[in-house]
């Protein structure tokens, strides 16, 4: 409960606001474009990144609802348990150190865009007929024309789209955090070396009694 409390404070309220921004600004614009990617979870992975899985979470809800109140893609509210999922998942990621290498980083992506494309083909299959308005379509479409059934068509368009578009989107976060300063990280606490956690590499050790007494005894026979 302690944690829930610590990943919803001002400062990472606002970072969420800015988050569902994002999303909704490139994920709109890519909707437009008619590419078979989404990017509309760049927000949502960094707010899970930096808060933790809680506030990504809600990041990736309420950016649905509020894509789909705005009319700018009103089919977006079914997908809104799925990105919440997706924030989650980069919140645990991110804390268990997996931001830390750009390989991790991918790999983390790839995972989570298989589990988002298991969970959203039914979704797009039985809710809305397989067509959901997007650039994705098409890829759909191509898969039925092979011969694939509506639910498999779904299935395979999103394990092609899906996996892509979140190493895009964990990637496009892993460089953001890499440059953003560990001063601002530390404000937020979610990754590794914000919440105190010893970097790779030796660390001084502080001296005990008995260097303490060896260096006052050089001193000591330096002044005779």
């Amino acid at each position: 409960m302690m944690n829930l409390r610590k990943e919803f404070t001002t400062l990472s309220i606002t970072l969420m606001a800015i988050g569902i921004g994002i999303n909704l600004a490139v994920g709109t614009i890519v909707l437009r474009l008619g590419l078979p990617l989404y990017l509309d979870s760049i927000g949502t992975v960094l707010v899970g990144a930096l808060v933790g899985p809680w506030a990504g979470a809600a990041t990736g809800f309420l950016s649905n609802l509020v894509w789909t109140l705005t009319g700018l893609f009103p089919q977006a509210f079914a997908w809104a348990g799925v990105a919440a999922i997706i924030g989650a998942l980069a919140g645990v990621f991110a804390r268990s150190g997996w931001f830390n290498t750009v390989g991790k980083a991918a790999l983390a992506g790839i995972i989570t865009g298989i589990l988002s494309a298991v969970l959203s083909a039914p979704i797009a299959t039985y809710v809305f007929g397989g067509v959901v308005g997007a650039g994705t379509d098409a890829l759909v479409a191509a898969f039925r024309a092979a011969g694939l059934d509506a639910l498999l068509s779904n299935v395979a368009q999103g394990t092609f789209s899906d996996p892509l578009d979140k190493l895009v989107t964990f990637l496009i976060v892993w460089s953001l955090l890499l440059a953003l300063p560990a001063r601002e990280k530390a404000r937020f606490g979610n990754l590794p070396v914000a919440a105190g956690r010893p970097l790779q590499g030796k660390t001084r050790r502080p001296a005990g009694k008995k260097t303490a007494a060896k260096k006052a005894a050089k001193k000591s026979t330096r002044r005779r």
